[in-house]
């Protein structure tokens, strides 16, 4: 079976449960499946979506929920898929490919990272204005599927100018700090050591994750719009790491959803047609 066949039954399955088609979809990170505070419409496991797998990891909840938020029918992803999991990048991917052959133009990402930038707090919200792929995997690579499209990419702007204009206002508008900078994806799931943190910066990156780079190269590739938002979770004042485990982070993000709930309504409301 292609990868088309299956994104057309994943699609399929969705509209069989519902007539709703999402404007916007919103992936949320680690911790953060209540970042989204939405008129929920429906809610599905992605066990009962074709071909779509499900999340081990702990805050990664592994339900699509379809509401309303700012006015808008948005489709919400709590949690999400790793390479470290032992995923494929095109499955990691596939909700990204199905949010947009369901027809939503617009991707949100958000994820729980690291800050390098010494000025960065725990808690802080950022606004990726680009990335770095250090995981050694693109999800575009291999036998290209003509059904798909051409796998060469242009990656330049890949996450929206003018989406991250809006959410600078939006944040402004709200009362909220929102930091701005390039985040970089690693493979995980070790945390970085010193020396990996040292280069990362000198490579002028802000933010370092697990996630997201594959999901932007793919909506990309599919014609959707980008913003990413980070939450920094754990930092590394002075260029030295401090401790960080799973459940910090966690409880780092869970404690910052409130903050970026209102920002992705206030996104949402004021994003244009």
């Amino acid at each position: 079976m292609t990868a088309a066949e299956r994104i057309h039954q994943a699609v399929a399955a969705l509209r069989q449960r519902t007539g709703l088609v999402p404007e916007v979809g919103i992936v949320l990170g680690s911790g953060l499946g209540e970042a989204a505070a939405l008129e929920s419409l429906a809610a599905i496991p992605y066990g009962a979506i074709p071909h779509w797998r499900t999340p081990s990891v702990a805050g990664h909840r592994g339900e699509l929920v379809l509401g309303r938020l700012g006015g808008r029918t948005v489709a919400v992803l709590r949690g999400r898929l790793h390479l470290y999991e032992g995923y494929t990048p095109q499955e990691v991917t596939f909700p990204v490919r199905v949010l947009a052959a369901w027809g939503a133009r617009t991707l949100v990402l958000t994820n729980a990272a690291g800050g390098l930038d010494p000025s960065f707090r725990r808690g802080d919200l950022m606004l990726l204005a680009d990335h770095i792929n250090f995981t050694g995997a693109n999800p575009l690579a291999g036998p290209p599927e003509e059904a798909l499209g051409a796998p060469f990419v242009d990656m330049t702007g890949a996450y929206d100018p003018a989406l991250r204009a809006l959410a600078l206002r939006a944040a402004q508008e709200q009362g909220l700090a929102l930091r701005h900078g390039v985040y970089v994806g690693v493979l995980g799931p070790s945390y970085e050591t010193p020396a990996e943190l040292a280069m990362f910066r000198a490579w002028g990156a802000h933010a370092v994750g697990m996630s997201t780079v594959h999901e932007s190269i793919v909506a990309r590739h599919a014609g959707m719009r980008v913003l990413g938002i980070a939450v920094i979770t754990n930092t590394a004042p002075g260029g030295a790491p401090e401790p960080v485990g799973h459940e910090a982070v966690l409880r780092a993000a869970r404690e910052a959803c409130p903050r970026l709930a209102r920002l992705l309504e206030a996104v949402v409301r004021e994003m244009p047609p």
